[in-house]
């Protein structure tokens, strides 16, 4: 039987966070960043007005203020983060004690013993969108699989505060056209060494094959190619607990 993984992820993290403790940057375009003071400081995040100006995380400051003159540039809180973090972590934990943390602002959840309790993993993810929203004051977007590969590019998807749900009958018709530089693993190094192979989306990394993938990026490559093809059976840890030595 398949399993039920979420994947949430809060939209615009630090700048949300930034917004429930000053509440005036709701209303303007803001950006948190390394070093105001620095033209080439970069962009850690930005708030969803800031977004529809087309500023972008981990471009410099002076590029954001090219396209938006009016931008207003937040230092970042760290600890602010940590406690907000914490927060909702502790809300995924009411529904599995299987919440596995993959940054401060990502959490992958086990949800498969809890579906007799809580509806659905939809249900579930719904749930904690509404729960985080109206108690935290974040959204976050949330995906719904079987694996933990396929959960992630679900809460890529579609953003802000969505679910997306990828199944055994959808996920070639959802994921497979997508770039394959949004397949986990896959950075811009190896993205261009595909492309330059004719491999340019998830189904085509998928198509090419075991073999083909193996040779082009050794065992690398093998696995990728086990990700786009929905082959993954690693499981969700517990927040602190580390994979068994090999």
């Amino acid at each position: 039987m398949d399993r039920t993984i979420l994947h949430c992820d809060c939209n615009s993290y630090f700048a949300s966070v930034e917004c429930i403790d000053r509440p005036e940057l709701k209303t303007v375009p803001m950006a948190v960043c390394g070093d105001p003071e620095s033209r080439h400081g970069i962009i850690l995040a930005k708030n969803e007005l800031a977004k529809r100006y087309g500023v972008q995380t981990a471009e410099t400051i002076w590029q954001a203020k090219k396209k938006c003159p009016q931008l207003t540039l937040v230092v970042p809180h760290h600890h602010l983060y940590e406690i907000y973090s914490e927060r909702i972590n502790q809300i995924y934990g009411q529904y599995t004690d299987l919440v596995e943390p993959f940054s401060i602002d990502e959490s992958w959840l086990d949800v498969s013993g809890s579906l007799h309790r809580f509806g659905s993993g939809e249900q579930i993810a719904n749930e904690l969108r509404r729960r985080i929203r109206e108690e935290i004051g974040i959204t976050i977007s949330v995906g719904v699989s079987f694996n933990k590969i396929f959960a992630k590019l679900g809460s890529d998807y579609k953003k802000p505060d969505a679910t997306t749900c990828i199944t055994r009958e959808n996920y070639q018709a959802i994921l497979w056209p997508l770039p394959a530089r949004d397949m986990m693993f896959v950075g811009s190094t190896t993205a261009e060494r595909l492309a330059g192979m004719g491999i340019d989306t998830i189904g085509a990394i998928a198509r090419a094959g075991r073999e083909q993938m193996k040779t082009l990026l050794g065992r690398s490559g093998e696995t990728i190619w086990e990700y786009a093809s929905g082959i993954d059976d690693s499981p969700v840890r517990r927040a602190g607990e580390s994979d068994q030595p090999k």
